[in-house]
């Protein structure tokens, strides 16, 4: 180990013992659990419902279509304002939307398990809508507060706990609740889901509100600063590239998991196999990724993060082209599904982080809601046709079609976050931050 001119330890070590309480710090514990809540009902809608849809004898076009149910993920800057504005004064601003969205998310699982989709699909679509609505509200609410409780130098290991929670989320509705539906029945899946949503729930009831940053007065102003705010300082060109870069970098991928899990039934998989290898296997492997991203993120900065994982997120599209050649095998399927869900959790963190270092503090919730907003439009405009394009091209054309898809975000990055152009901050990693309607806070 290096040592300084009187035989002292240098900094290395120091930045050892910073990296470690970083890793086991509270805020680091807060992030676990809300990366969990925010991803429950997420993945409720996109793996368990589809394939409960599937093997309720709906067909592949119609279980496209549901992803227009995902609109509040898209929208949900334009009510983002309130969450700012209004409160409980008991619970504060965030912990307020926090609480009542999952309490809201609570009710409304419990009663779509009840539901047969073949006898009233009119109700399964209608629950399906309250419960994305209600989904993207709370993750307006855990966006921002995580934003307001981390530092700086936090940031990209914080959202990498997050992403790594968020996608543990998927192994419950998406494995754990398959096997139960495959052994039991539907409903129990669905009430087995639902009950995980209890520890978001608790959390929001006992933990701390987080320092009021914002200075704005009135709600119009709430609605307007923000906007204001980010196109004064991006510039009508340079917001445009943002903002289509936010569409792009993730689009093939977004497309390419978009019918995954009936993906899997058509190379006939079963749902225990796909719950007890797809979904544990992928998870596992996409957690993996998320934790190196962050602790990556750390040593190289966020922009360079982008090229490196993005890197590998498109390519590893390709090993879902690959399976389709090896219908029924499993041991290719688990590597395929590695190789992927290792791409998207590097992404994810390094993607997630860049749009939170793109807030401005005074504006948290607004921002971030329209960031991610633009992030998701994917799974909306393009995802709703999936189904159509799988019965015409074929799994295989299909997912090369997504790989060509994913290199326009790539060449972005020469324009939006350069390689060797990271924000500097201090040693601590604590850059100070100044903002319309609010004060500097270090």
């Amino acid at each position: 180990m290096d040592t300084d001119a009187t035989g002292g330890e240098q900094k290395p070590k120091a930045d050892d013992r910073k990296l470690l309480q970083l890793i086991f710090s509270k805020n680091a514990l807060i992030c676990m659990i809300l990366g969990f809540s925010s991803g429950l009902p997420f993945f409720i809608l996109v793996s368990l419902l589809p394939i409960w849809l599937r093997t309720g004898g709906i067909d592949l076009k119609t279980i496209g279509l549901f992803s227009l149910l995902m609109f509040p993920y898209n929208w949900k800057f334009l009510w983002s304002p309130l969450c700012d504005r209004f409160s409980v004064r008991t619970f504060g601003r965030r912990r307020t939307w926090m609480l009542g969205t999952q309490i809201l998310l609570l009710v409304l699982c419990l009663t779509l398990s009840f539901c047969n989709p073949a006898q009233n699909l009119q109700l399964v679509l209608v629950l399906a809508a309250a419960v994305a609505l209600a989904s993207a509200t709370q993750d307006i609410a855990i966006d921002a507060y995580r934003r307001e409780i981390l530092s700086d130098r936090e940031l990209g290991f914080g959202t990498s706990v997050h992403v790594n929670f968020y996608r543990l989320s998927q192994l419950i509705p998406g494995s754990l609740a398959l096997i139960l539906a495959d052994f039991l029945d539907w409903q129990v899946a669905f009430i087995f889901s639902t009950l995980f949503l209890i520890p978001g729930v608790l959390l929001s009831i006992f933990m701390k509100e987080p320092e009021f940053y914002s200075k704005l007065r009135g709600f119009k102003e709430s609605v307007t600063a923000p906007f204001k705010e980010f196109f004064s300082r991006m510039g009508l060109k340079g917001a445009f590239f943002f903002l289509f870069f936010l569409f792009a970098y993730k689009l093939g991928d977004s497309m390419a998991t978009a019918l995954i899990t009936p993906f899997y039934t058509d190379m006939g998989f079963s749902p225990s196999q796909i719950g007890t290898t797809a979904k544990i296997i992928g998870t596992s492997a996409s957690i993996i990724g998320a934790l190196i991203g962050g602790i990556i993120m750390i040593k190289i900065g966020i922009n360079r993060a982008l090229w490196y994982f993005g890197f590998v997120q498109i390519v590893t599209i390709l090993g879902f082209a690959l399976l389709c050649g090896y219908r029924q095998n499993i041991y290719v399927l688990g590597l395929a599904v590695a190789g992927e869900y290792l791409g998207v959790g590097l992404g994810t963190a390094s993607f997630t982080a860049f749009i939170a270092r793109a807030t401005n503090p005074a504006f948290t919730a607004t921002q971030f809601a329209l960031f991610t907003s633009i992030a998701a439009l994917p799974r909306v405009l393009c995802n709703s046709f999936t189904g159509y394009l799988v019965e015409s091209l074929g799994w295989f054309t299909f997912f090369c079609c997504c790989y060509v898809l994913a290199i326009p975000g790539m060449l972005l990055l020469f324009k939006v976050a350069p390689f060797n152009a990271d924000a500097q901050a201090d040693p601590d990693g604590n850059a100070e931050k100044t903002a319309i309607g609010g004060e500097k806070k270090i």
